[in-house]
């Protein structure tokens, strides 16, 4: 599994992982608009130009070369449309979901006009409800993900039980520690009012603050100082001066062992309860990061796509559950984001869909336009905030799930 991991497959794991988000996302928007009738022309994973496609039907699928996102093309997304189409071209706007392109007239192409059983299928001639349901299925598809994942988690849930579990061979820990062991104490410190997988997380973090001689870190070096165990075996407690190594791939010092887990699977009501308030929490946790933005402290937990494809790999590194799991907060972290109420985002597209049944009558799209500029630029902020902070982390050892 070790050569595995080392050999690339974890970026490989997390490029795919980014893909399916995308594409079910995606797939939210266009189910949505084939069930409510309206005609969807193309459904893509990234943006063009385009390497491969096919077409069934009246819709195109394919994949583009330019991985940013995904798109479902659906007629009559831009009003304009709905005087006169251009030509087929690869001009593209941000739209709803991840990014979703519409292809808009006015642009200076060869235009005519959409036939009359087009015309009728086109987005903004759908009733304001049909509208909302196509742009809301995208985050409802990464919500329900989220959920199912996290519930699947939850059935076949395992923690730590505090005891060495597997000890790998040739490392420090293999000549000190056995299977079997309890750890009560690193470096004097216990944790006794903490359950057993904080106070894991804790022992593993204080493990990790031992340096090496050498700065930055080289694979395998040991640590100037030795961390001090406390531990029980066969019921007698004893302590061990174990030295530390550091690990490239793992991009912290270890011991070389791994907890014992026991079995907490709940039943499929308790699942969905925890599925439900692990979600209520990190959606709480992220709406209360961008609530306080321009406080230095909550600035620093926005990452972006370099840090998430960077947490990504630990996590798969250390188990299907947690990968799984981290695939499932992105994914609703995900839904949440587009939520916002501005253009290019879903939120954005549904928010003035309430503004035009609100007033009775059809919003110009100009307006929409401008307004859409609070949307950009929130987008950059938080692509400046994120990737800072990626970069940061990257240069003072990385980031760290655990």
């Amino acid at each position: 599994m070790s050569q595995i991991l080392s050999s690339g497959w974890p970026w490989a794991l997390t490029i795919a992982g980014f893909a399916f988000l995308i594409i079910i996302h995606e797939f939210g928007h266009f189910i949505a608009a084939k069930a409510t009738g309206m005609r969807v022309e193309r459904f893509f994973l990234f943006f063009p130009p385009k390497i491969v496609s096919i077409k069934r039907g009246e819709t195109e699928y394919g994949i583009g070369m330019l991985p940013f996102g995904g798109f479902v093309k659906i007629t009559g997304m831009n009003p304009d449309e709905l005087k006169a189409a251009p030509a087929d071209d690869e001009e593209s706007k941000p739209g709803g979901g991840l990014m979703t392109k519409v292809e808009g007239a006015g642009q200076g192409h060869p235009t005519e006009p959409l036939p009359p059983d087009v015309l009728k299928r086109a987005y903004y001639n759908q009733p304001v409800w049909k509208r909302i349901v196509v742009i809301g299925a995208g985050p409802a598809a990464n919500l329900l993900l989220a959920f199912v994942l996290l519930f699947a988690v939850s059935l076949s849930l395992n923690e730590f039980d505090g005891q060495v579990g597997a000890v790998e061979s040739g490392t420090p820990a293999a000549a000190h520690l056995a299977t079997g062991d309890k750890l009560l104490a690193v470096d004097g410190k216990s944790y006794p009012n903490l359950d057993q997988q904080a106070r894991a997380t804790h022992f593993i973090n204080l493990v990790s603050k031992h340096k090496c001689a050498a700065q930055p870190p080289t694979d395998g070096c040991r640590a100037k100082q030795p961390v001090d165990l406390k531990i029980q075996r066969n019921g007698q407690v004893q302590h061990l001066s174990v030295t530390p190594f550091y690990d490239a791939q793992a991009k912290r010092m270890r011991l070389g062992f791994s907890y014992g887990t026991k079995s907490v699977a709940q039943s499929p009501p308790a699942a969905a309860g925890h599925a439900a308030s692990e979600m209520w929490h990190v959606t709480t946790g992220t709406l209360g990061v961008f609530s306080k933005i321009f406080e230095p402290q909550e600035r620093k937990k926005i990452h972006g796509i370099v840090g998430i494809s960077d947490v990504t790999q630990q996590a798969v590194q250390y188990g299907v559950a947690e990968a799984l799991t981290l695939i499932a907060f992105i994914s609703l972290s995900l839904a949440i984001i587009n939520l916002f109420p501005f253009l290019p985002l879903d939120g954005g597209h549904i928010f003035w869909s309430l503004v035009e049944k609100v007033r009775g009558r059809p919003v110009p799209f100009s307006i929409m336009e401008r307004a859409s500029v609070v949307g950009f630029l929130l987008v950059m902020v938080l692509f400046a905030i994120g990737l800072s902070n990626d970069i940061h982390a990257l240069n003072n050892g990385g980031l760290n799930i655990r």
